[in-house]
């Protein structure tokens, strides 16, 4: 029966057992108001089905449903879908109702999801958002809601965070890879403070001025056709690019304007995903698992809420992933 404990339900304990979902409920959460045979039957059932009790079955003794909020800038982002999916698979363990608010990386969309979250009552939150600043996370702590912040180190009774360290796998990566190398680095409207910070970085690794500034709009579309035009006129380039859709975007346009990569131009992401694979040539990049991201969050905030957890800090360091679509090392 070990095999299948995963699939039994607080449902299939109460047919067994002869009570109703309310009973085991209050016998999983120790409750007075239950006979001692009552709920002997029903403990001894729980052991022979190998059932673990969940969140829904502790919350039925209330007749209420966790319901955690979380604020992401966009979902059409491969890695923030992965970082949801994340959060939602793990919810789903635990018997938790979502409520998704998307900020489109704008201040006015993330202080007006902030608000609705707020009213909404919810009993914990995860934020993803790096343009929220100090000032708007100490109002998230004034409303003492458990929250996890992502991208954010925060310190307080009921918040804790999840940072993502670029820094190290890009220092590594040029460093090792490209310290010698003239860069471009492209930036994208609304990126947020961590692709910021790491362009501070890059420039400050890149001695002589070795380092500098292409705008483009964060769309794959309009950055190819930028790029079509820029490859017909400079023949190569070495691009550091926030994410690998616009990595793509660029490799794909000094492909199809006759140059070769990574021979003419190269190109590296700093979030890669599971574009950073299937595209050809393959795309080096920096790697966080954000599906794992998201597990983590959503499990730091079942622990919040118990007041069971102690490391209020975790860390995800990224990987460089050498690929196609850059040279060796020539340091």
């Amino acid at each position: 029966m070990s095999v299948y404990k995963d699939r039994v339900t607080i449902y299939e304990v109460a047919k067994a057992a002869g009570v109703s979902l309310a009973t085991v409920s209050r016998v999983i959460n120790n409750q007075s108001n239950v006979t001692p045979e009552t709920k002997k039957r029903v403990q001894d059932t729980i052991q022979r089905l190998g059932y673990r009790p969940n969140a829904l079955a502790q919350g039925l003794a209330t007749s209420r449903t966790t319901n955690i909020g979380i604020i992401l800038p966009d979902t059409n982002y491969v890695h923030i879908s992965n970082l949801l999916s994340g959060m939602i698979d793990i919810g789903k363990i635990y018997g938790y109702q979502t409520t998704l608010f998307v900020t489109k990386h704008s201040m006015e969309d993330a202080k007006d999801a902030m608000s609705k979250l707020i009213t909404s009552h919810v009993d914990g939150a995860i934020i993803f958002d790096d343009i929220l600043n100090e000032n708007d996370i100490k109002v998230i702590e004034s409303y003492n809601i458990p929250t996890v912040l992502i991208g954010n180190k925060v310190e307080g009774e009921k918040l804790a965070s999840i940072t993502l360290n670029y820094e190290e796998g890009l220092k590594d990566f040029i460093k090792n890879h490209a310290k010698n190398e003239s860069m471009q680095f492209i930036r994208l409207p609304n990126e947020g403070r961590l692709i910021s910070s790491l362009e501070d970085i890059a420039r400050e690794i890149l001695s002589d001025g070795n380092l500098s500034v292409i705008s483009c709009t964060d769309s794959y579309h309009a950055t190819y056709s930028y790029f079509i035009d820029y490859f017909n006129a400079v023949k190569e380039g070495y691009f550091i690019c926030p994410r690998d859709s616009i990595a793509c975007a660029i490799q794909n346009a000094a492909i199809d304007t006759g140059l070769k990569v990574p021979n003419d131009v190269q190109v590296m992401s700093i979030i890669g995903t599971k574009y950073s694979s299937i595209a050809r040539p393959s795309i080096s990049s920096l790697n966080i698992d954000f599906y794992e991201v998201g597990s983590i969050a959503m499990r730091m905030v079942t622990k919040l809420l118990k007041g069971e957890l102690k490391n209020k800090d975790y860390e995800f360091k990224s990987t460089f992933v050498f690929r196609s679509s850059t040279k060796e090392s020539n340091l």
